[in-house]
């Protein structure tokens, strides 16, 4: 299947089950409703293989990133991580400080196909190894930060992290006279605690 037709059926497929969840789905959940509608890239089997697993996992969030500013039109921020994909309302209107287009590292990444070409398994392998190295190295330091952007201290429960999140989004969102720069720091903090618990 050609690039730019998996894109298009994964991007048929996939909005109407995010419009059902507005609460989000993790990666996992999404490529299994994925799955489960015929989409044989995401069937538990290939999904087995570490080469297999991560073209569906760059071809599903390529086709996410592509899918994006057709939802900003909307008004809807499509929010991509693989432990939580959902559409919120957008944090600012497009054209305004925040919006989409703002240089984002990761929608590079996956929104260039050269990055899928040549991954064989033994390159998954040296991504993932590399990622864990990364990942060593920056310890604890990031988790302090992000807590102190949160107003919270270390040992702070799921339940302290959420609560503290959605007091801050509150009061900082711009619909309520905040600033985007604070809740996109606000956001990337709580997205860091969330993952590690």
């Amino acid at each position: 299947m050609e690039i730019e037709e998996a894109v298009a059926t994964l991007q048929a497929a996939a909005e109407p089950i995010l419009r059902r969840h507005p609460e989000g789905v993790s990666e996992l959940t999404l490529m299994e409703r994925l799955a489960a509608e015929g989409l044989s890239l995401f069937d538990r089997p290939s999904r087995q293989d570490p080469e297999a697993l991560f073209r569906a996992h760059f071809l599903l969030f390529h086709a996410l990133y592509r899918l994006r500013p057709r939802l900003a039109e909307e008004g809807l921020d499509l929010e991509i991580h693989c432990l939580g994909i959902r559409l919120q309302p957008a944090a600012a209107p497009p054209g305004e400080p925040g919006a989409l287009g703002e240089h984002d590292g990761l929608a590079a990444y996956y929104l260039d196909p050269a990055n899928l070409e040549g991954m064989d398994a033994a390159a998954v392998e040296r991504m993932i190894a590399d990622g864990l190295r990364r990942i060593a190295a920056a310890g604890q330091g990031g988790q302090d930060e992000a807590l102190a952007v949160l107003g919270l201290e270390a040992g702070a429960s799921a339940a302290e992290i959420r609560r503290s999140y959605r007091r801050l989004v509150m009061r900082h969102h711009p619909d309520r006279g905040g600033d985007t720069a604070t809740l996109q720091r606000i956001n990337h903090a709580y997205r860091r605690l969330m993952a590690g618990c």
